[in-house]
């Protein structure tokens, strides 16, 4: 009988859909508090960001159902972190519409020379977006310099969620996508510098990926995109 019992037991635990013991959106657990993880997004409000000239953020993004969204056509603008980060590893889930283009930005600041910039994480429709003929602008790229390990990357469809992982220590700097690290380079380096000498970003003064730090930007590009669980650690 206790076996029974046990067995029945055992039956109904693996029929509790997984999404119960799932962690919360937009949370920290215990583990990650103490290893120094901070949210970036609340899951309700814009707190802790603001438009790039410093105005609260615009109406065009809209906070719903624990989501940080740029409304397609919202004219919402980009937004930037309120802090400025160094050396990070940032997280974040994603959802982009068919034909979509967005990417997070690292680094964004100010140069003497080529306005507001900073080093992108390419988001894209890879297979409908019309921006989408060079590698080094397809998602988990550094965009138009750097293309990501195409025998690596998995990307999920459009309205389907994405997992993103920005680590910058020092010089060395790795994108990952759903768990995989697809792209890894150093900054400085003689193949940065060559990189970067066949981008759009060679005019940049001083040379466009030295600044040692800058804002977290998240990108408007006129269509859809999501964003939930924006956490970032210091290292």
């Amino acid at each position: 009988m206790k076996i029974q019992i046990l067995r029945v037991l055992f039956a109904c635990l693996l029929a509790v859909p997984t999404a119960v013991f799932a962690q919360k959106a937009n949370t920290l657990t215990p583990k990650e508090k103490k290893e120094g993880w901070v949210l970036l997004f609340d899951g309700s409000s814009s707190a802790g960001w603001k438009t790039p000239s410093g105005n609260p953020v615009p109406a065009g993004w809209e906070i719903k159902n624990g989501t940080l969204t740029a409304k397609k056509g919202g004219k919402g603008g980009d937004i930037i972190s309120e802090n400025e980060y160094s050396d990070f590893d940032l997280t974040f889930e994603y959802t982009i519409e068919p034909t979509g283009n967005s990417g997070v930005k690292y680094f964004y600041t100010k140069y003497d020379k080529g306005g507001n910039l900073g080093m992108e994480y390419q988001l894209l429709d890879d297979k409908l977006a019309e921006d989408n003929k060079k590698e080094n602008h397809l998602t988990g790229s550094f965009y138009d310099v750097i293309p990501p390990n195409a025998a690596l990357k998995k990307t999920n469809e459009p309205g389907q969620w994405n997992t993103v992982r920005i680590v910058s220590n020092g010089k060395k700097v790795e994108h990952w996508l759903n768990g995989v690290k697809i792209l890894e380079f150093t900054r400085g380096s003689q193949a940065f510098t060559d990189a970067v000498a066949l981008s759009k970003f060679n005019k940049a003064e001083p040379a466009f990926g030295t600044v040692e730090k800058g804002h977290i930007l998240l990108q408007e590009h006129g269509g859809e995109v999501s964003f939930k669980n924006i956490k970032i650690k210091v290292l």
